[in-house]
């Protein structure tokens, strides 16, 4: 297992009114990221918040390529990000337990927390169609380039790792400074994770290994 300290490229906020970050996504153009009460839109570049949505928002959130996805305590909203209007629901497979959301090949992906484990289930009807198991805390997930990484947070020591997805190996872990915490993940598809960090208010850009921008 290959083991590194994470390199933090930049951080965000705190913002006005969001004292929380849990999930966070990537449209392409904004970061998403959900404080409990709302999901915002980051722009990347200058800092700054550039439209909320008023929505529960407890855990993770994703981004299909048209809608966003949204963990609000045992469901999952699917929500139009132009109008921000919920256009269907499912459960979540936690009920309540749920932290990390990412999609991918068609399938959403639930990393649950105290369970230690990711779910691949339908967005359709929210069934679960395998399960991950993993050796620490899950909190948010993302797939990139056919890795599947999850972020962890336990007390005051938070990585992100790269596991098989097969097996659950970890294969990669990025430690992350003492007490700065991961809560939710998604990477840029490129060379760059967002990271929530939970009660801190703060979205963090961190390096992602191994990325060849010449590609």
């Amino acid at each position: 297992m290959k083991k590194a300290a994470a390199e933090i490229l930049r951080e965000y906020g705190p913002f006005p009114g969001a004292e929380r970050v849990n999930g966070v996504t990537y449209d392409g153009k904004s970061v998403w990221f959900a404080d409990g009460d709302k999901v915002n839109a980051l722009d990347p570049e200058s800092g700054m918040i550039v439209k909320s949505i008023d929505v529960a928002s407890h855990a993770g959130t994703a981004f299909d390529g048209k809608h966003l996805y949204q963990i609000a305590e045992d469901r999952i909203h699917k929500i139009d990000p132009g109008t921000g209007k919920i256009v269907a629901t499912i459960p979540a497979p936690g009920h309540g337990g749920d932290s990390g959301l990412a999609w991918a090949e068609g399938s959403l992906w639930v990393g649950q927390h105290r369970a230690r484990s990711i779910h691949q289930i339908d967005p359709e009807t929210g069934k679960i169609i395998r399960t991950i198991e993993s050796n620490r805390v899950v909190t948010g997930v993302t797939w990139v380039d056919g890795e599947l990484w999850h972020g962890t947070w336990e007390g005051e020591e938070s990585d992100i790792r790269r596991i098989d997805p097969k097996t659950g190996e970890v294969l990669q872990t990025l430690e992350m400074p003492a007490g700065t915490g991961v809560s939710g993940l998604e990477s840029d598809g490129a060379g760059c994770f967002f990271c929530g960090g939970g009660g801190s208010g703060k979205v963090r850009a961190v390096r992602r290994p191994g990325y060849d921008a010449g590609k």
